[in-house]
């Protein structure tokens, strides 16, 4: 959905060649838990919260993955125009920096809003023991998001940095779901 909203505004077709093995990692992590256990048991019970919190929350770690992968293609356009590798077919199919720095700074804030309806239907929905440890990690990822976007919106950063910031606290995000039960 974010590729289709936001690839055709800013000529991003190639974002799926960098998206695709993202994909493919982490649809092969999901497929793990399912693999261990012999009989999973069966939930009748729907709990609203929890499950707009799953929603909520996977929307933004979509749009937070996108703007790390628009990040990432950031740093490479900027690495080949510095070596002033211009000549080569990637460099031709990338769109302009400056589109890609609006598109990693879009998809930060629809990832930032997303995330925290996300938390906010989290600390609603009933929790267990376990969820406390979660919850930590979710605040402080929160924090984070919050404290780049405010020093983007305050003062502004190079783009270089904010791909840079983009891509690391996605892969810092990605700690919390070893700690969901």
């Amino acid at each position: 959905m974010f590729y289709m909203a936001v690839g055709s505004v800013y000529r991003l077709s190639l974002l799926g060649v960098f998206t695709a093995p993202l994909v493919c990692f982490l649809l092969s992590i999901a497929l793990m838990p399912g693999l261990l256990d012999a009989s999973p048991e069966r939930k009748t019970v729907v709990d609203g919260w929890r499950e707009s919190h799953a929603a909520f929350s996977v929307l933004a770690y979509g749009a937070l993955g996108l703007a790390a992968v628009a990040g990432s293609m950031f740093i490479v356009l900027n690495r080949q125009l510095k070596g002033a590798h211009t000549g080569t077919g990637l460099f031709a199919n990338l769109p302009p920096a400056r589109d890609l720095n609006k598109v990693v700074e879009r998809l930060l804030w629809l990832g930032f809003a997303l995330l925290t309806l996300g938390l906010i239907c989290g600390l609603v929905m009933e929790k267990s023991g376990a969820a406390n440890k979660h919850l930590y990690v979710a605040l402080g990822q929160w924090f984070a998001y919050t404290l780049l976007l405010a020093l983007e919106w305050k003062r502004g950063m190079p783009p270089r940095k904010l791909a840079i910031a983009a891509v690391v606290l996605f892969v810092l995000s990605l700690m919390i779901f070893p700690l969901i039960n």
